[in-house]
């Protein structure tokens, strides 16, 4: 069955995925570890995480019309949010403990982040056998997942705050990719693994055992810190000719006046993303 008129497929998930089921369950187990290893805070992050993925694939059954809208609403807000908790909380904490390591960590994560990127975007265009949506998607959680443990392993007295606002992203990133799958008339199922994956490697490598080196942990901080920014400046909504934005307003007339109103819609999301966390941390602090 294809998408109908309005953009909707026959179903949320259009059937189970086997591996999108496994991933689900090895994060049940890894929760149980999680508890009894004494890392709530990752455990909460890591459904947080899941969560918001399965809320952005369950909305993207909307309609065309108002997909642009909320794509850059979604992007704007969790790019603004993660751009702030980044600088706020991870660059001070890379630098603090050691500015010269924390600062090559930060450019290293910068570097790291757009590399993945681009080789990422090349091996799209190969065939690999795998539905490169997910596969991509995948890849990218498990990593945020990594970085995240060690962070929080490194520093368990960070709060909540950091680690949601870094995830944050997952849930206009499960409403892009899900509304992807349903245009290829894919299984959306298939995005419950990768919303599994940020907790599938964050539990385990936050059990890890973290030496109290403070140039260890620069470079940990300034690591985490290049890659989230780099993420997060990828977020930012593109209201730009060829871009994804514009890919859906093209499939109507008077693309270039919705792209125009859109980029105020941009710019907004943004500010009220970072003013959020803003917020968030007056009131925690």
């Amino acid at each position: 069955m294809g998408i109908n008129e309005h953009g909707t497929g026959p179903s949320v998930f259009g059937g189970l995925s086997a591996v999108g089921v496994g991933g689900v369950a090895v994060l049940a187990v890894l929760s149980a570890v999680a508890i009894t290893g004494g890392v709530p805070k990752v455990l909460v992050i890591s459904w947080v995480a899941f969560a918001a993925m399965t809320a952005g694939a369950i909305l993207s059954s909307d309609s065309v019309a108002a997909y642009p809208r909320r794509l850059v609403w979604g992007y704007g807000l969790a790019s603004g949010a993660m751009v702030t908790s980044s600088a706020v909380f991870l660059v001070p904490q890379a630098i603090g403990l050691h500015p010269r390591v924390g600062g090559f960590g930060i450019a290293t994560g910068l570097l790291t982040g757009y590399g993945a990127h681009i080789i990422g975007h090349r091996l799209s265009h190969i065939d690999i056998g795998l539905d490169v949506t997910a596969a991509a998607i995948t890849a990218h959680a498990l990593s945020a997942g990594l970085i995240i443990g060690l962070v929080y392993g490194s520093m368990p007295e960070l709060g909540l705050l950091l680690g949601l606002a870094i995830v944050s992203h997952k849930g206009p990133a499960g409403y892009a990719a899900a509304h992807r799958l349903r245009e290829g008339e894919k299984p959306v199922s298939a995005l419950l693994l990768p919303a599994a994956a940020v907790g599938i490697t964050a539990i385990p490598s936050a059990l890890l055992p973290v030496p109290e080196i403070a140039t260890l942990n620069a470079a940990i901080f300034g690591f985490a810190a290049g890659v989230f920014l780099h993420v997060a400046m990828d977020f930012l909504p593109s209201c730009e000719v060829g871009g994804e934005v514009d890919e859906v307003c093209s499939l109507s007339e008077h693309s270039h006046e919705r792209l125009d109103a859109l980029r105020g819609h941009a710019v907004a999301s943004t500010a009220v993303g970072g003013l959020a966390v803003f917020l968030a941390w007056l009131v925690v602090a």
